[in-house]
């Protein structure tokens, strides 16, 4: 079969009847999955499985006709449509009981394929455990997990997916969900997924065509099927007796726009010369409503709205509007007035009507459970979904120009995590009662402003007139400063340098070097300090890391105030960027004032940095402990790595005749890195006899640096 051309779906399904003798099964059937994923949904009987075997062609179409990246299937044997690329996982499993597992998979696996055995192996570990197991000795979800993996390995272009998650364990039904999820993420393969669960069919698929009585009765957005149990029990009868009839010309619930379109056929069934006029009760009935995915409150911006900010985005108010619909209101019109989109994201978890942009099941359905994962009925439980799905709803917008939100305790903690997704630079802005004390948690490395209410956020009184109207005109200001043209900034890349004060002259030494062909941007390695660096990284806007102080570990190890957390380096093992750091302040654990120092530590050896920080001297053991948890993270990283590993002293304070001069320390140190870490020559730790503050040691970083990264024109011309 040719290679499709550009824009053409990867499967079109047009107007496809099929029978079982006399009885009708596909009536006039229509789809059309153009890339990633689509679900069908259904109950029993429907004719999910008999529209699966009309594209495979085990059953042959009476009319109509598939159509697989433009090639026409008609006519084309099971075996063909397989080798042209359709894997098929049928309902049931269709496994041989007498072949092993490890058989299963060797016996269609292609060469050269980019699925193999091992890769199905990854990804279903339970099925490496059982590979010399026969097919009748697994179990359901074992069964399920091979007949997926058997379908993989043929290394189809489209897959068909009949009921994959029938009878098996939540634990498993997750996993295979997860599963589908990245295979519509990675772009590689598409699939059709036939499913019963309605959880999965939305969480899975972006659109989800409904199917009644052979027919395909409309198609939905998934978000919108998730998060609406009327719209499922309409559709679907969720809920009700099997032997309830569906009515597929049912009316649409509240939720779902006027602007969606009936299409009626004038003749339901096939006509003879003797069938008479179809009455229009019949024809009504038997119509079909298709559902722009793109007018749903979804989320997505509207094209017909010309209010444009930056990029064509979006400001939005987020809140509970069941208990601060009031406040959050107020806010979003002053915004308004001031000409911005801005639109609210209701978040309350009652499960009451919303009259907000976003309502809350729009939001519910990003969880990974569905909207049962939030409307629990129990509010502990309810925020923690609603906070989960928020995240994950965040993450998949592209038109944020703006940020606001306002509420208590529970409502700050609900927002923080998906207001720290979007890039540093996009504004956020925070009203809340808990704005006064500790708000690192809530703002953690992202650009959060955080706005103390004063007063309860409770109404509107002299006091929230005052603050709620500062917060949104202060955003207002931000957003519209953006659009404003700005000079270009100097056109020199941005490097990320972690430092503390007893590593400030080696930091200082090296951006003197490094400054005039590139913006050096320093970090306080002060926990937080690093998490930022790191979202800079995520966020690709940083060329380069030199990890001066990786003092954070310390803490973390011992129990000190600037401690980072097992996220560290992630972001540069994610990257795949090079990677330069150094054993900078690895001597020091971090305390507030001396009599914040845990009891278990008053024997140990001290210096007073200041009033307020008190620093301890780590241990042999502690390093050790050190040294294991960063060697296994830069031998996770992929890019160059450069560490070095300063023998003269790791600070100001560790070199001969300085507080902290402990060469055993220092040496259990750099022992177990060597122990720990693989190295190559893409991966290296470099000794260096110079204390991390010496000259030396900063002009071998500098260069290190230089021949790591593609150098500019100035530097190039400096050398």
């Amino acid at each position: 079969m040719a290679t499709p051309e550009h824009g053409i779906p990867a499967l079109e399904v047009r107007d496809l009847n099929v029978y079982y003798g006399r009885s009708h099964a596909l009536q006039g059937v229509s789809l059309t999955l153009s890339r990633g994923v689509m679900s069908v949904v259904g109950r029993n009987g429907m004719g999910k499985t008999t529209l699966c075997k009309a594209i495979m062609g085990i059953l042959p179409a009476a009319s109509g006709s598939v159509a697989f990246r433009g090639w026409q299937t008609s006519g084309a044997r099971p075996a063909e449509i397989a080798r042209a690329g359709i894997g098929y996982v049928p309902q049931g499993r269709r496994l041989w009981r007498s072949l092993t597992v490890d058989e299963h998979l060797r016996l269609v696996a292609t060469k050269g394929g980019a699925w193999t055995p091992e890769r199905v192996y990854s990804i279903f570990p339970r099925l490496a455990e059982r590979r010399q197991n026969g097919g009748a000795q697994l179990s359901g979800g074992e069964q399920q997990m091979l007949a997926i993996g058997r379908a993989l390995l043929t290394n189809p272009k489209l897959l068909v997916m009949d009921e994959p998650t029938e009878g098996l364990a939540p634990v498993i039904v997750d996993q295979v969900a997860e599963m589908l999820v990245d295979l519509g993420q990675q772009g590689d393969i598409d699939v059709l997924v036939i499913e019963q669960n309605i959880g999965v069919a939305c969480a899975v698929a972006r659109d989800v065509a409904i199917m009644v009585n052979g027919r395909i009765s409309r198609i939905i957005d998934a978000h919108v099927l998730a998060g609406d149990r009327d719209l499922q029990q309409t559709l679907l009868g969720v809920g009700r007796h099997a032997h309830d009839e569906i009515a597929p010309a049912a009316e649409p619930a509240a939720s779902i726009p006027a602007s969606s379109t009936k299409i009626y056929v004038s003749n339901p069934v096939a006509p003879t010369r003797w069938t008479p006029p179809v009455p229009v009760g019949l024809i009504e009935g038997a119509a079909r409503t298709m559902t722009p995915v793109a007018t749903i409150g979804s989320g997505r911006a509207d094209p017909s709205d010309r209010r444009k900010t930056p990029s064509g985005g979006v400001v939005y108010v987020c809140g509970t509007l069941d208990t601060k619909g009031i406040e959050l209101r107020f806010m979003r019109d002053i915004l308004k007035g001031h000409g911005l989109n801005a639109r609210l994201v209701d978040l309350s978890t009652t499960g009451k009507p919303s009259g907000a942009e976003i309502p809350p099941y729009v939001i519910a359905a990003l969880h990974p459970r569905g909207a049962a994962g939030v409307f629990t009925g129990d509010r502990g439980s309810a925020v923690a979904g609603m906070t989960l799905a928020f995240e994950a709803w965040m993450k998949r917008q592209t038109d944020i120009a703006g940020l606001l939100a306002a509420g208590g305790s529970g409502g700050t903690a609900m927002v923080a995590p998906a207001f720290r997704v979007p890039a540093i630079g996009v504004p956020k802005l925070i009203v809340s009662t808990v704005a006064s004390g500790n708000t690192a948690q809530y703002v953690g490395p992202a650009d959060i402003i955080m706005m103390h209410s004063v007063a309860d956020v409770q109404g509107i009184n002299s006091i929230t007139r005052e603050v709620l109207g500062n917060a949104a005109n202060a955003l207002a200001g931000m957003v519209k400063a953006r659009l404003v043209e700005k000079p270009p900034a100097p056109a020199k890349p941005a490097i990320g340098l972690t430092m503390f004060g007893v590593t400030t002259p080696c930091v200082d030494a090296i951006t003197s070097a490094l400054s005039a062909d590139y913006d050096c941007l320093v970090f306080h390695a002060t926990g937080t300090g690093g998490r930022a660096m790191e979202k800079l990284v995520d966020s690709k806007l940083l060329d380069g890391v030199i990890d001066i102080t990786t003092t954070e570990l310390c803490d973390m190890v011992a129990g000190g105030v600037f401690a980072a957390d097992e996220t560290r380096f992630e972001a540069m093992i994610r990257s795949g960027r090079p990677y330069i750091g150094a054993a900078g302040a690895l001597d020091m654990v971090n305390f507030n004032a001396p009599e914040t120092v845990p009891e278990r530590y008053r024997d140990r050896l001290f210096y007073r940095h200041n009033p307020q920080i008190t620093l301890m001297r780590t241990t042999v053991e502690e390093n050790v402990a050190i040294a294991r948890f960063l060697g296994a993270k830069l031998n996770r990283m992929t890019g160059p790595v450069r560490f070095f590993l300063p023998e003269g002293g790791l600070s100001l304070l560790d070199a001969p005749g300085k507080p902290f001069w402990d060469p055993e320390a220092d040496a259990a140190l750099f022992k177990t890195l060597e122990n720990v870490v693989q190295q190559n020559a893409n991966r290296q730790l470099i000794r260096v006899k110079e204390n991390i503050n010496d000259l030396d040691f900063a002009q071998l970083v500098v260069r290190t640096f230089r021949s790591l990264h593609t150098q500019t024109p100035a530097a190039r011309k400096g050398a």
